[in-house]
């Protein structure tokens, strides 16, 4: 972390949640805002209105979880990145290892996407990160290199754009990679970064860590040298646990 790249403490609601709890979770959020740090929270579609009904006025952003591609068109169950800044997002994730599995998500889309995020105004975080398979093989900086390459469009920029890195193998297994992997593959992709888009994009474009982050080991993965924040999921949907996340922040 520097003093120019502010840290973000982004919640991945995944598929959980009603409207109740929802707004009430993210009125929580709201209620507990720790200085020193942006907070977003990236509920499910259907709950994106409520939730920022119920986030009016407070400095917590919302976001949406996917975007296709196109502005409209018969794309049945897709919602177009216009749509979500209409609904009141300023960001979206995109390229969660969940959608590359479950859905089949190239690089060459999740770029796509990238571009109509851009082009509707939107804070992109796209998700990069290598199986346990991978890993194992030594070929994790391979992977993310290539994932870097393929996923980010020509028109990144520092303010556009939020990379996160996201180890497959520690989503949801209480893995963690330790902190001199999560050192060394940041430190990876802000080369990737500096020799694609220039020193200036590289220095400021905040890189994410992914991979299970919770209360207990928060402080410790966000003291490493290039960690700028946290994408979380579980940890998310609690705001006690997600508020404690914030609070370690350095």
């Amino acid at each position: 972390m520097t003093m120019d790249r502010i840290p973000l403490i982004a919640g991945n609601w995944k598929m959980n949640g009603a409207v109740a709890e929802s707004v009430a979770l993210a009125r929580a959020v709201a209620a507990g805002v720790a200085p020193g740090c942006e907070l977003l929270v990236c509920p499910p579609a259907v709950l994106i209105p409520p939730v920022v009904a119920a986030l009016k006025g407070s400095a917590v952003a919302v976001g949406g979880q996917d975007c296709h591609f196109a502005e409209s068109g018969a794309h049945t169950g897709d919602i177009a990145a216009v749509m979500l800044v209409d609904a009141g997002c300023s960001h979206v994730i995109l390229g969660h290892s969940e959608r590359r599995a479950d859905h089949g998500e190239s690089d060459e889309l999740v770029r796509a996407k990238t571009e109509a995020a851009h082009a509707a105004g939107l804070i992109a975080i796209v998700c990069v990160g290598e199986t346990l398979a991978e890993r194992d093989g030594g070929e994790t900086l391979t992977r993310i290199s290539s994932q870097i390459e393929g996923s980010l469009p020509d028109a990144v920029t520092a303010e556009n754009t939020v990379i996160a890195y996201e180890p497959v193998w520690a989503i949801g297994t209480g893995r963690t990679a330790s902190p001199a992997d999560v050192e060394e593959v940041h430190a990876h992709i802000r080369a990737d970064v500096e020799r694609r888009f220039g020193k200036g994009v590289a220095a400021g474009v905040r890189i994410l860590y992914g991979g299970s982050m919770k209360p207990s080991n928060a402080a410790e993965l966000l003291a490493i040298d290039g960690v700028d924040g946290g994408l979380i999921g579980g940890a998310s949907l609690k705001a006690e646990d997600f508020l404690s996340i914030a609070t370690s922040c350095p």
